[in-house]
């Protein structure tokens, strides 16, 4: 198994990285703005000079579609399986500081007209709250795990971002 390394980067967003079996190192910077950079370099102390570095960034969904080609994580190959169930969409969204639900208690996605959507999880560091109330508050850096209809999990991660989904939904027909 490789041994991979993560730091956190004040102000950026969390480093991780690994040496591979040639010597090189490569490393993914995942941005609390959702886009990472995919960056290989050599390693100062072993005598490399530092301009020997590759970077790319990447967008979400790039970032996505690379893990998806590079053969995904053990977690995504679980999470694949409930692809399959029609209907059903499993998701994440990592909350920035920008964002309208940072800093504030979940709330209820019910009582904001969202129905048929449970938060299943919300993430933080290396640590899991499953099934939160709806007075847990949400910091930026945390991943909020939503579960429901596709189009119905779109909806709500645009009303975390933005705060102003709240009053469409709730005009919104029962049931949509």
């Amino acid at each position: 198994m490789v041994d991979v390394h993560r730091v956190k980067l004040p102000g950026v967003g969390v480093l991780h990285s690994f040496y591979t079996d040639d010597g090189g190192k490569c490393g993914v910077i995942t941005h609390r703005s959702g886009h990472s950079d995919l960056i290989s370099f050599a390693d100062i102390s072993d005598g490399a000079d530092k301009s020997d570095k590759v970077s790319l960034r990447l967008s979400e969904d790039e970032a996505h579609t690379l893990a998806e080609l590079l053969g995904g994580t053990r977690i995504t190959e679980g999470l694949d399986k409930l692809d399959e169930i029609p209907g059903l969409s499993i998701d994440w969204f990592s909350v920035d500081y920008d964002d309208a639900i940072a800093g504030k208690p979940l709330g209820d996605l019910h009582d904001s007209g969202f129905i048929g959507l449970t938060v299943v999880a919300v993430v933080r560091g290396d640590s899991a709250n499953p099934a939160p109330s709806s007075d847990f508050v949400v910091f930026p850096g945390d991943t909020i795990v939503v579960a429901g209809a596709p189009e119905k999990v779109a909806k709500a991660f645009s009303f975390y971002r933005s705060g102003q989904l709240a009053a469409a939904a709730a005009e919104a027909p029962p049931g949509s």
